[in-house]
């Protein structure tokens, strides 16, 4: 039995048709998406454990005065035909330059599919320079992620962050696993010298089983040594963990502590809970991981040193794609939530956006190596400063079309420009995509 209370628009995940969807009280007394195709039949999606007053006051983002500044036609139904098309409600704030399907790992849950046997590409260093143009034809310059596959499998990183920076692009986040960072002394270095402003990496866990289940070996040692390689380069790093029912949600205590004992190194820890496309090898739960659900466990799992009410959601695109918390260190150890902005949210529009990632995640550059009073004071600030968030992917079975529309990660395709990542990486339940190759 559902008591429905808004009407929206998703994809069947069979054959990714567009279908209408309602967002209904389930006799749970949570919220489901739940949707009908006429030649597949009725889907049903937990999205959200809490009840409808709880749903409904968790969007604070408002509507409407961040739109891209620069569309393409839309040639065809939402999701299809993305560009950023004329219907797309958000600017885009972080896009994802996918370097090479190439990767030194398989791991069972990819959503790029990457390092299947015998395939994958590199783009071309012209190839890379024609997308940062892109970007700049459409509104940028933006934060950009430094992707793939896995992007330290090239040798060239130094050129590529060099080709953004003389086009006006000033934060690159590599997004990695970290097995170059850990194995080649003097990597980390290198990376932070060429202008790399961060490293996202992939942490799982504090016990080797989450990454034997979500990469296929034992890694921990390797991602320890990562993060100390990092530290003693200067090269800051945010710790990210893909959240998995039954495989390390009962870790994110221990993950937010390794992180809060390595400050000012590590920036801060940004959960993403597992959506179930590209590649997975993990079975789909009945009882997916929520927002609300993640919040508790953050509180459980800290001793209520981090509460539940001190998350707030995104801004610039729907609320209902992620959360975020800052906290202040005191010189005792003991942490502070800060005020949330903006009624609660972290950023309200787009260039907002990146400027809070810049500052939060980024390394910070010191004029002529000296610092004055207060860059000490500014600086000081943002090393006492830990930031926990995260960002909820939807799949086939959670896609919410209103969602989408607010969509601020991009993908950046020469063919088709800047595709939402969800969009992007969507696929049916057989795997096929709707955009990637």
């Amino acid at each position: 039995m559902y008591r429905a209370f808004a009407k929206t628009s998703s994809v069947c995940p069979v054959c990714l048709g567009v279908i209408p969807a309602e967002k209904a009280v389930g006799d749970d007394g949570f919220i489901h998406l739940v949707k009908s195709c006429p030649r597949h039949g009725r889907f049903d999606a937990l999205i959200w454990e809490g009840g409808i007053v709880d749903y409904l006051k968790w969007d604070t983002a408002g509507s409407g005065g961040n739109r891209p500044e620069v569309t393409v036609p839309a040639d065809a139904e939402c999701p299809r035909g993305c560009g950023l098309c004329g219907e797309h409600e958000s600017a885009g704030c972080c896009v994802l330059l996918e370097l090479t399907d190439h990767c030194n790992l398989r791991c069972p849950v990819c959503f790029a599919s990457a390092g299947e046997a015998g395939e994958g590409h590199d783009l071309s260093l012209d190839d890379i320079g024609r997308l940062y143009d892109l970007l700049l034809e459409r509104g940028g310059p933006f934060n950009i992620q430094l992707s793939g596959g896995e992007p330290t499998v090239r040798d060239d990183l130094p050129e590529i962050v060099a080709l953004g920076r003389e086009r006006g692009f000033t934060y690159f986040q590599l997004n990695t696993n970290g097995l170059r960072l850990a194995g080649e002394s003097g990597y980390a270095s290198k990376l932070r010298g060429a202008g790399i402003s961060c490293a996202f990496l992939q942490f799982d866990g504090l016990d080797d089983s989450a990454y034997v289940q979500l990469r296929g070996r034992e890694l921990l040692d390797v991602k320890l040594r990562a993060v100390e390689n990092c530290a003693a380069a200067g090269l800051p790093v945010v710790l990210v963990p893909t959240l998995a029912p039954g495989v390390n949600d009962n870790m994110l205590g221990d993950i937010l502590r390794f992180g809060l004992e390595r400050m000012p190194a590590v920036r801060g820890v940004h959960i993403q809970p597992i959506s179930y496309f590209g590649r997975c090898g993990l079975p789909e739960p009945e009882r997916r991981l929520t927002i609300p659900r993640v919040l508790r466990e953050i509180e459980r799992q800290t001793g209520g040193v981090m509460r539940a009410a001190d998350f707030g959601g995104g801004g610039a695109e729907s609320a209902y794609c992620s959360f975020h918390a800052s906290y202040r260190r005191s010189p005792d150890g003991s942490i502070s939530a800060l005020p949330r902005r903006r009624s609660q949210c972290c950023c309200v529009k787009s260039s907002e956006a990146q400027a809070f990632v810049a500052d939060r995640w980024g390394a910070h550059e010191v004029p002529g190596g000296e610092l004055d009073a207060f860059d000490e004071f500014l600086a000081s600030a943002r090393d006492s400063t830990f930031t926990v968030s995260g960002m909820v992917f939807q799949d086939a079975m959670t896609l919410d079309l209103e969602r989408l529309r607010r969509c601020h990660i991009c993908e950046a395709d020469l063919e088709r420009g800047l595709v939402p990542f969800c969009a992007y990486n969507l696929t049916d339940r057989s795997g096929r995509a709707l955009y990637r190759r």
